[in-house]
C-alpha cells in the first residue's frame, strides 16, 4: 500500500509495518505541513522511493521480510538516494543497533515511544541539511564548468583541453586505439580585427566556435579554444579517414557562414586553415609531439594558400 496526502512542499516517506504507527506519524507530519507517502515494508519502500523521490525517509528498524537496516543499505546503493536523508525509528537503543543504523547510512534516529518535539526538529533539520548540500553541489558543478569554459566562445578553454587531451592520450595508449587532433586557425584574423574592430572580431570567433561545435557532436569529442583565433578538436577513437571528414566539414562550415572579410587575400569572406594528425599513442611517444605535428600540418595549410586542411605534412585541398 502506498498512499499520498496532497499537501505542502517536502515529501516524507513513512516506512513501518504497523498501520497505527504510520497513521499517527502521518497525522503529526501533515499538521507540520509535509506531504506524506507510506510504505508498509522495506521492499515497498524501495519501490515508493524510486517512484516518488521523497525529501526524507522515516524508516522503522524492525520489520518482517526486509528490515530497516537492509532497506537502508539498498537505498545507499541508489544514485538518486545520495541526497535523501534516512531517519531511523527504532525501539532499540543499544550501542550495537545505533552503530548499525549509522553504518548502513541513516543520518539520525529517534526511539519509540516517539518524542514528538524531537521528531519535528530532526525532520526539519535533516531536510534543510539535504537541501543545502544539493545547492552546494550544484554551485560546485557550475564553478567547475566555469573554470573549464572559454568565456567568449563558450567552448572548452585551454586548461580543459590540456586535461582532457592528457586523459584520452593515456587511455588510448593503454587500449592501443587511434586518437585524432585537429588544430584550426582563422585566416588573416588580425586584418579582420583591424578592419572591423575587436567587438565584431569577438562575434566572428563566437560564430566560428558555434559552427565547429555543431559539427562535433559525439559525447567523447571536445572542441576548445586553443588561444586567440585558434581552436582545437580532440577526436578519440577516430582514424585518419574520420578526422579528414571532420576537418573538411569544419572548413566548409566556416565558408558557409560567409562572414564578410573585404581585406582577406584569400576570399571576400572569413576562412579557416586546419592541420590534423592521427596517432595510436605508443608507450615511448609524447602527446606534445602530437600537438607539434598538428601545428606543422596547420603551417603547411597556411603555406599552401589557406582555406584548406592538411593531414600531417601532406596537403589535402578540398
Amino acid at each position: 500500500m502506498i498512499a499520498t496526502a496532497q499537501e505542502s512542499q517536502s515529501l516524507v516517506l513513512i516506512v513501518d509495518d504497523e498501520p497505527f504507527i504510520r497513521m499517527i506519524l502521518r497525522h503529526f507530519l501533515e499538521r507540520e505541513g509535509y506531504k506524506i507517502a507510506e510504505a508498509q515494508n522495506g521492499r515497498e519502500a524501495l519501490t515508493a522511493f524510486n517512484q516518488l523521490h521523497p525529501d526524507i525517509i522515516l524508516l522503522d528498524a524492525i520489520m518482517p521480510d526486509m528490515d530497516g537496516f537492509e532497506c537502508c543499505t539498498h537505498l545507499e546503493l541508489l544514485d538518486c538516494g545520495k541526497h535523501t536523508p534516512v531517519l531511523m525509528i527504532t525501539g532499540l537503543e543499544d550501542q550495537e543497533s545505533v552503530d548499525r543504523a549509522f553504518a548502513v547510512g541513516a543520518m539520525d534516529y529517534v526511539t519509540k515511544p516517539i518524542h514528538w518535539p524531537v521528531l519535528r526538529q530532526r525532520v526539519k533539520r535533516l531536510i534543510q541539511q539535504s537541501q543545502l548540500q544539493q545547492k552546494l553541489e550544484a554551485v560546485n558543478v557550475e564553478l567547475q564548468r566555469l573554470v573549464t569554459i572559454d568565456g567568449l566562445t563558450q567552448v572548452a578553454n585551454r586548461r580543459r583541453f590540456e586535461e582532457y587531451f592528457n586523459q584520452e592520450w593515456q587511455r588510448l595508449k593503454r587500449e592501443q586505439r587511434p586518437l585524432s587532433l585537429i588544430l584550426c586557425d582563422v585566416d588573416f584574423f588580425k586584418s579582420y580585427n583591424d578592419t572591423y574592430g575587436h567587438r565584431v572580431g569577438d562575434r566572428c570567433l563566437q560564430e566560428i566556435a558555434q559552427a565547429i561545435k555543431d559539427i562535433i557532436n559525439r559525447p567523447a569529442d571536445l572542441v576548445a579554444r586553443y588561444g586567440g583565433e585558434e581552436f582545437v578538436v580532440i577526436l578519440p577513437d577516430t582514424d585518419v579517414e574520420g578526422a579528414i571528414h571532420v576537418a573538411e566539414k569544419i572548413c566548409h562550415a566556416v565558408r558557409t557562414l560567409a562572414i564578410p572579410h573585404e581585406n582577406s587575400p584569400v576570399k571576400a569572406y572569413v576562412t579557416i586553415s586546419v592541420g590534423l594528425t592521427t596517432q595510436i599513442p605508443q608507450p615511448d611517444s609524447d602527446l606534445e609531439e602530437m600537438i607539434d605535428e598538428a601545428d606543422r600540418a596547420l603551417y603547411e595549410a597556411k603555406a599552401a594558400g589557406r582555406d584548406r586542411f592538411v593531414q600531417n605534412i601532406l596537403t589535402t585541398q578540398k
